[in-house]
């Protein structure tokens, strides 16, 4: 249920400026940043965290996007859950079963996740149930990725709970365009 209402055109200029710089050129912005910018200063920080990590960040777009989907789903928030994947899961090829897995499976399902993957959804999962990482699962980490991206993982499942707090929160509608959860949802 919508609790606030996206904010619509006319914007002043500095917010026109903000939410043009958050979409490709001649997209509308998502509804999603058009209700954030009801406190603008919170939009241009997530404008700025979530710039870097989609588009400056380190880590394989297929692994960011595994991250994003898992904490997304997790977080029960098919809002961004289905922006994600419409927009960005078939450039890294997280379509079809992979896609729908990202809300239904475990971490341990051999017949879906590499190993590679597997540890990336222990890691959301971990983060999601326990606010933490298990040593077991970090010292797995630590085998594929360096310091920094280590850093950018943590980060990366982070924003993307605050952006699912703020989507499930505030009520924001799904976009038309926006695929929709798989009917069968893990607990």
């Amino acid at each position: 249920m919508q609790r606030l209402a996206p904010l619509n055109p006319p914007y002043d200029p500095e917010l026109a400026r903000t939410l043009t710089r958050m979409m490709p050129p001649g997209q509308e912005p998502l509804k999603l940043f058009r209700t954030i910018a009801h406190n603008r200063h919170i939009l241009d920080k997530l404008r700025s965290t979530g710039s870097y990590l989609l588009n400056f960040g380190t880590l394989d777009p297929a692994d960011r996007e595994l991250v994003i989907q898992r904490t997304c789903a997790r977080c029960g928030c098919e809002y961004e859950w289905g922006v994600h994947a419409v927009v960005f899961g078939a450039q890294v090829g997280l379509t079809g079963d992979k896609l729908a897995a990202t809300v239904t499976a475990a971490a341990d399902d051999a017949a879906i996740w590499t190993a590679r993957e597997a540890l990336l959804i222990a890691l959301v999962d971990e983060l999601h149930d326990t606010a933490t990482v298990s040593d077991a699962t970090w010292n797995a980490l630590t085998e594929h990725y360096d310091e920094a991206q280590l850093v950018e993982l943590v980060a990366l499942a982070g924003q993307y709970h605050a952006v699912s707090f703020m989507a499930n929160a505030l009520g924001v509608e799904l976009e038309d365009a926006a695929q929709r959860f798989p009917a069968e949802r893990a607990a």
